[in-house]
């Protein structure tokens, strides 16, 4: 006899209904109960026998019915073992949906009314020295055809050094058209931002990013009972610059924004935004007091330190900084009850700079909200926390009970008393107005209708956007179950995917490697972009056996650092990029290994060494890094390139290959046994824009030339202020290929310069510059896997304790279980202080009962 298997075997039925009876009824109309019979199917049943019912596994349920047809035309018999009824029925449900949801209108994203512009009327104006060439006016022609003809799709598919980022200033200029630049990470949105400034000097090109330095999600770990505190640190400049680009789409018509994902999280509705903004005008009746009334309803603070998002009063003056500024602040003048005079000046020296007219007052946060509105919002957080708890106690769980009611009791009172706590956003649902489900306001609401996306590198940043709910909802999903918030918090989350392709308005796909999605919804239609404005053309690719790939490798390497250029290797594993590193290092090559645990910032002062020549070869597993932008590089080496995955796939090796295309003598060298599909695809691919590029130089009898770049460092824009970095002022012809004492020598020329002109700061800079290279010098030639902090303290740099951790997301310490200290007075119900410990009772770190 066989076993019967247990209720929690792998092999037991699950106790999970697979469709809704419409449904089933839907699919099947042999299985009907007898009282949905006449209204689910067209046809009449007498009921099953015993044996019929046993043979189909239906068991003996009297109200299931076997089908008899009426009179009526023949069914179609499109399957071999079903009915015509059941065919037609599956047919049905595919092409019409549930039956529940045809008549229910589809969801439309919520576009709400907006105030009136007070800086609209300006036009874009592109200021730059270069003009469209190549294939650049042809690209831009056919974009703006798209635009005009209301695609709501395109893709620009733009090799590397092709110039897209000037092709889409060029769209925006012509069609003067707003629009939101997403960019797959931080770095590459401080390039883009700089670009766009440089272009657009004088309209508004904004920045939106995440204003996190630091962030740890709460989270709890139920298998080791582990509740993980809210934990960050806000970025004061990029907050200002969030609160700018919120102001400027509201306030202007020629508005860029440099957006990475953050802009698909939740921030305050457009609503409550707009409505909390007030106007002042000179002459205008206004009691001092009400006004600052009104700048504490907007989260502005009365201190005697003035800084962003802060007032003070001296007499009948008031002083504003406000939230969107950084070096400007309003002065209000009152004579009375009248405003006498509003003036903007210099915080800092207090220098008046120019008189107003009138001063509009934005919120100093996204989340604020007007009183009534709060009020409204209490009353139905009071409402889902008794709801909850009420089902809570009632499943005997009084712990979390216990801990939702101390935690949403506390958020409450101080919702009542400052407007605001901590977390408010998971409250968003009440003070936004939103139903269960619908998605949270975000930056795509404030954007204008006629504004226009561009995704750089869209194989990377529309991946990303659609990854974001799912990690989200699990770990809120697990503090709601647990009682550490409310269900509700839930609704404070990213946009799902298809929410944000039914929000995003016309959109233009940018990438060397278009994606599957982009092209699909393109119907396989691409704007292209290979030709490149200096005449270069893509290197050309080799394939080399894998067996030797090592020793052959180094020769290469001798021979590109004796021409005075750079080498990448890639790699498929850690083990072996640490042993070919020690393996260059040991035959006197001065290589350099790219951790995995390096954050950004170090990542980018790493290829910035590489590129002044501190060391010659730079050794990793993934560096196909979008936006990689290295001039000196001539030799790009791809290791194992047959094994086929993620790193040797067809987008990969393309984006790899297309790190050696900004030097006139790069080439690529692919080690490999056989040629995989991969492999073939990407050599044909980068074979067909080479044989282009040649064909139009010769046809314009244009000469490539390696594009000549000075070496400065983007992490001197808005993504990290605190770093002070010199330019190298390696401009001449040179530059290329130039060895490192060249680079020492035009500095310590700089820096002499700088002291005759008696400019000493930047002669010091200099100075400390050169010591620093020397110093990286030989630390990497001692140590080629020395991590970038032992480096860093080699040319004298910062040699504390880092703040945040190596990767500058992770707390300094570990994280723990918080004790009752860390959890705070309120811990015990609320109380106003803590019970004295005595020796009857200590805490012990028990686990919760």
């Amino acid at each position: 006899m066989a076993k019967k298997p247990s209720p929690r075997s792998r092999a037991s039925k699950p106790d999970v209904k697979p469709l809704d009876e419409h449904l089933a009824a839907l699919l099947n109309p042999a299985l009907v109960p007898s009282g949905m019979a006449e209204a689910a199917s067209p046809y009449l049943g007498e009921r099953m026998n015993d044996e019929e019912a046993e043979r189909y596994g239906l068991g003996q349920e009297p109200e299931l019915v076997r089908e008899r047809p009426k009179k009526r035309a023949p069914a179609r018999e499109s399957f071999a073992t079903g009915s015509g009824a059941t065919a037609e029925s599956l047919a049905e449900l595919l092409e019409k949906g549930d039956p529940n949801l045809r008549e229910a209108k589809p969801w439309a994203p919520h576009r709400p009314a907006r105030p009136e512009k007070s800086e609209g009327g300006v036009r874009f104006e592109l200021v730059s020295d270069y003009k469209p060439q190549g294939d650049q006016p042809r690209a831009i022609d056919e974009l703006i055809a798209g635009l005009e003809q209301n695609e709501r799709d395109q893709v620009l598919l733009g090799v590397t050094g092709s110039g897209k980022t000037f092709t889409m200033a060029q769209v925006i200029a012509r069609s003067q058209r707003p629009a939101l630049i997403l960019a797959p990470n931080k770095t590459l949105a401080a390039q883009l931002y700089g670009e766009f400034k440089s272009f657009f000097p004088n309209n508004a090109v904004e920045y939106f990013v995440s204003y996190y330095d630091y962030y740890q999600p709460e989270a709890y770990v139920p298998r080791t009972d582990t509740y993980i505190e809210k934990e960050s640190s806000i970025n004061e400049q990029i907050d200002r610059m969030r609160h700018a680009a919120t102001r400027a789409l509201l306030e202007r018509d020629d508005v860029i924004i440099v957006a990475s994902v953050s802009c698909i999280y939740g921030i305050g509705s457009v609503e409550t935004y707009t409505a909390m903004t007030f106007s002042l005008s000179v002459g205008e009746k206004l009691d001092q007091r009400q006004l600052l009334q009104d700048l504490v309803a907007l989260q502005y603070k009365r201190t005697p330190d003035f800084a962003r998002g802060n007032f003070r009063v001296r007499g009948d003056t008031v002083e504003v900084f406000p939230a969107h500024y950084e070096d400007r602040a309003w002065r209000i003048s009152f004579f009375g009850d009248e405003v006498e005079s509003l003036a903007e000046f210099d915080p800092l020296t207090g220098k008046k700079l120019h008189e107003l007219e009138q001063v509009k007052f934005y919120a100093n946060s996204h989340y604020v909200t007007p009183r009534p509105t709060l009020l409204q919002a209490v009353d139905s957080i009071k409402s889902e926390l008794r709801q909850r708890l009420e089902e809570l106690h009632a499943s005997g769980r009084f712990l979390e009970a216990q801990r939702l009611e101390q935690r949403a009791l506390f958020d409450i009172e101080m919702l009542n008393a400052t407007g605001s706590c901590a977390g408010i956003e998971n409250y968003s649902r009440y003070l936004t107005g939103r139903k269960p489900g619908e998605p949270p306001p975000t930056l795509f609401e404030y954007l204008p209708d006629n504004a226009i996306v561009f995704t750089d590198e869209s194989h990377v940043t529309v991946p990303q956007i659609g990854g974001m709910y799912r990690g989200d909802f699990r770990r809120k999903a697990t503090l709601a179950e647990y009682g550490f918030r409310l269900p509700s918090c839930m609704d404070n989350r990213p946009l799902r995917f298809e929410e944000w392709d039914a929000m995003r308005p016309q959109s233009v796909h940018v990438s060397a490697t278009p994606g599957d999605w982009e092209m699909e919804r393109a119907q396989g239609v691409f704007v292209e972009q290979v030709i490149r404005p200096t005449g270069l053309v893509d290197p050309p690719v080799e394939v080399r056996s894998a067996r030797t790939q090592v020793d052959d490798v180094l020769g290469e390497i001798r021979d590109m650092a004796a021409r005075g250029y750079r080498t990448l290797v890639t790699v498929l594993t850690k083990r072996m990029a640490e042993d070919l590193t020690e393996y260059l290092h040991e035959h006197g090559v001065r290589v350099r290994y790219m951790h995995s645990d390096i954050d950004t910032i170090e990542r980018i002062e790493i290829i910035r060494d590489l590129r002044l020549g501190a060391f010659d070869v730079l050794v990793g597993i993934n560096l196909l890094r979008e936006g990689l932008d290295i001039p000196e590089c001539a030799l790009v080496a791809i290791f194992d390139a047959d094994k086929e995955g993620f790193l040797r796939s067809e987008r990969s090796l393309v984006q790899t290959i297309g790190r050696a295309a900004r030097n006139v003598d790069g080439k690529v060298i692919l080690y490999a046994d056989h040629i995989t599909g991969s492999m073939e695809r990407a050599m044909g691919e980068t074979q067909r824009r080479r044989e282009k590029q040649l064909a139009f130089n010769a046809e314009h009898g244009i000469t490539p030339a390696t594009i000549k770049r000075g070496i400065a460092d983007i992490l001197g824009s808005v993504a990290a202020q605190d770093h002070v970095t010199v330019d190298t002022g390696v401009t001449t012809p040179a530059a290329i290929g130039h060895n490192f004492q060249a680079t020492l020598a035009d500095l310590e020329k700089q820096m002499r310069a700088a002291a005759a002109d008696l400019d000493f700061e930047t002669a010091a800079r200099l100075r400390d510059e050169i010591k620093r290279l020397r110093a990286v010098e030989l630390t990497v030639a001692d140590d080629p896997l020395a991590r970038q902090a032992d480096v860093d303290a080699g040319g004298g740099g910062f040699s504390g304790a880092s703040k945040y951790g190596v990767a500058a997301n992770l707390p300094p310490s570990k994280i723990h279980k918080p004790t009752d200290a860390d959890m705070g007075p309120h811990n015990f119900g609320g109380g106003e202080a803590k019970p004295r410990a005595s020796a009857a009772w200590k805490h012990k770190g028990k686990k919760r009962r």
